[in-house]
């Protein structure tokens, strides 16, 4: 069996985003300015970005047996990832619907078949590295235990999920927004945080991060004219789990993330953005983005 450099853990949605000038009041229909169609999922926009940068890759998740879970199979044996930990099952795919009016964003989802995905640990057992993100605590402590058992790294975007500290000390890198963290923490102290390595993206752009020696660091963010913000932090994932592959340092990998997710939030949808290694390289260069791409291959 082909070893795989990243095995992707969570949901696969089909994303309707509309874009408005105001919300509706109470029983009010008003019309968008601009709408997107497309496949979405955070770990599955997270696996898209890492298959374009040349990675092995393969999924972990579950569709309906439904033109949605269709499009999802196609669209991921395009780019080369691996779909075998994908189950067709007898529910409907999942749907995520969002309105974004500025920098507020209302979103409703229908889980459907992400309900019913099984984590297959032989599968796992492929990898080098698992990412997870958008998924049930169970999911979340049975992976991290297996992984930290075969030394597999994880990263894990836990978003609200509860993670007991046994856990949590187990979790190579630990993402988290400003938010999430302040909730969980109550306070942004980096220190409070059992995971090896931890990356806080802040709210005013940028990000906090403390790495396996507890050194602390903030990262800057790079000013965009935010469109749509849909799959940033997904993007950002991508470019912390590229760089850390590739033995960058935390910092430098977290400048990359800086950098997908600054090219993410200028279009609308998750995965509008998404362009080849040799793109980014190249925009990074004219933002002046001192990146080691020398000191790493992309064929992990």
């Amino acid at each position: 069996m082909e070893r795989l450099d990243v095995v992707g853990i969570g949901n696969l949605n089909y994303d309707i985003i509309m874009l408005l000038e105001r919300f509706p009041e109470f029983h009010e229909k008003v019309n968008a300015r601009e709408a997107f169609f497309g496949l979405g999922g955070a770990a599955a926009n997270t696996i898209t970005w890492l298959a374009h940068f040349g990675l092995k890759t393969g999924y972990v998740g579950a569709v309906g047996r439904d033109e949605i879970g269709d499009a999802h199979f196609a669209f991921f044996e395009r780019l080369g990832v691996d779909t075998s930990g994908i189950r067709r099952v007898d529910a409907p795919s999942g749907v995520a619907i969002a309105m974004v009016h500025g920098d507020d964003k209302r979103i409703v989802k229908y889980p459907g078949a992400n309900l019913f995905k099984e984590v297959d640990f032989d599968y796992l057992s492929r990898a080098r590295h698992v990412h997870l993100s958008s998924n049930p605590v169970e999911t979340i402590e049975a992976v991290v235990r297996f992984a930290n058992e075969r030394g597999i790294t994880t990263s894990l975007d836990i978003g609200e999920a509860p993670l007991s500290k046994e856990v949590e000390g187990m979790v190579d890198y630990l993402m988290m927004n400003e938010d999430e963290y302040r909730r969980k923490f109550g306070s942004l102290d980096p220190s409070l945080s059992r995971a090896k390595n931890l990356i806080i993206t802040l709210n005013g752009g940028g990000a906090l991060i403390r790495d396996s020696k507890g050194n602390v660091e903030e990262i800057r963010g790079l000013s965009a004219k935010v469109v749509d913000s849909t799959g940033a932090g997904d993007s950002f994932d991508a470019g912390v789990i590229y760089g850390i592959l590739n033995g960058w340092s935390l910092a430098d990998s977290a400048r990359l993330g800086m950098l997908l997710a600054y090219l993410t939030v200028q279009k609308v949808g998750a995965r509008s953005a998404v362009r080849s290694l040799g793109e980014v390289i190249e925009v990074s260069r004219e933002l002046g983005l001192e990146l080691p791409w020398s000191g790493g291959s992309h064929n992990v």
